[in-house]
């Protein structure tokens, strides 16, 4: 997974306390890329001819340059969860604009992402770890049937593997952005891929492959 070794945040923090504002804009440029995929996998594709997932993550950074003195101060969380934060709650604003007439809320309500990617996404990347490599031949199928299982998944189950294999999140960053303990979250990922494998062998599809 891309992540930033939790130690390199904490100096370049330390840092921007100390007035260095290099470090500020070491801190927010490079997670602009992570967040950008994250907002492509969570925008309603409905709104994808209308919403730029570069603004969403332009304004979400305005937004953190403004608060991260507050951050810096505390880190109350993983600092890219918190970018993160910023970035789903921008996009709910957003997305929520263009929906009102609908009178649909989306984003972070993770009981109604039907029109975003990442239910997509998760099958992509479960369909690539099932069965063997002379079953993948059989691609469409594969899949398929993957999505038949995955359906089968409680809202809370599929959210937690979008977080860890679609989004790539360390437990500490997925937990932090359920409101969970890390250990909470461990267990609940767990429990969805074994809810996951069970589905799967009834279906006849096959085993997770490991990473």
């Amino acid at each position: 997974m891309n992540t930033i070794p939790s130690d390199d945040t904490d100096s370049l923090l330390d840092r921007f306390q100390n007035g260095d504002q290099n470090a500020r804009d070491q801190l927010l440029l490079r997670h602009r890329r992570r967040l950008r995929k994250m907002v492509q996998i969570r925008l309603d594709r409905r709104l994808s001819a209308r919403v730029d997932p570069s603004d969403v993550v332009q304004d979400a950074m305005v937004e953190a340059a403004k608060r991260l003195p507050q951050f810096a101060q505390d880190r109350p969380i993983p600092f890219y969860a918190w970018l993160r934060q910023l970035a789903a709650e921008r996009l709910i604003q957003i997305s929520r604009f263009h929906l009102m007439a609908h009178q649909r809320a989306v984003g972070r309500e993770i009981l109604d992402n039907g029109h975003d990617q990442s239910h997509g996404k998760l099958i992509q990347f479960l369909a690539a770890k099932t069965g063997t490599p002379s079953e993948l031949l059989q691609r469409q199928e594969t899949r398929r049937q993957v999505q038949l299982a995955v359906d089968q998944l409680a809202a809370i189950d599929r959210e937690v593997l979008v977080l860890r294999y679609v989004e790539q999140l360390t437990v500490q960053e997925a937990s932090a952005v359920l409101g969970i303990t890390a250990n909470a979250f461990s267990q609940r990922h767990f429990r969805a891929l074994k809810r996951l494998q069970s589905i799967l062998r009834e279906l006849r599809i096959g085993e997770l492959n490991d990473e």
